[in-house]
């Protein structure tokens, strides 16, 4: 089967892994940044492209959810979809899969910076070309993204279960 949003691929390695037998945390940030660099690859900022123009991405945000765990020898793809962009940025969505599997083990959101590498790191325009397949990834973008925009926080408790329970502590 294949995927036309599926940016990488790999394999969980033993070293990747954690006493509980499954992927590591940080883990799952180095494939999706892996993931990241293929993005690039894709739009036009591979290794000959950042070098020739003085350009690159810069990560500014990065979200993580861990949807299920995945074990040593998994082989996992990343599907990206651009949900958003503007001159200089872009908001970069991916899903990680365990194999050809429909459901996703991670998902994952960044908000990437482009920046003119030759001038300081200074946040640049894209080029047009880079801009345009921006916009064609935007269009390409599946309507829903079921892990996009999530804030991290407990649900809020009522003021005196707060008060009731601030000066208790766990046996």
């Amino acid at each position: 089967m294949t995927h036309n949003r599926t940016i990488h691929r790999d394999t969980v390695r033993p070293e990747w892994v954690d006493y509980n037998g499954h992927l590591r945390d940080a883990f799952y940030m180095l494939i999706f940044s892996l993931a990241t660099d293929a993005f690039m690859d894709r739009i036009g900022l591979d290794e000959a492209g950042r070098s020739s123009r003085g350009r690159s991405l810069f990560t500014l945000e990065a979200h993580i959810n861990y949807l299920h765990e995945i074990k040593e020898g998994t082989a996992v793809r990343v599907e990206a979809s651009v949900l958003a962009f503007d001159a200089k940025r872009v908001h970069l969505y991916m899903e990680m899969f365990a194999g050809e599997g429909a459901e996703p083990v991670s998902a994952s959101e960044q908000m990437l910076l482009h920046v003119d590498t030759s001038n300081g790191a200074k946040s640049a325009a894209f080029d047009p070309d880079i801009a345009g397949r921006i916009e064609a990834m935007c269009r390409d973008a599946p309507k829903e993204a079921r892990y996009a925009g999530r804030v991290i926080g407990l649900p809020s408790r009522p003021r005196a279960l707060a008060s009731a329970s601030a000066g208790t502590r766990p046996a």
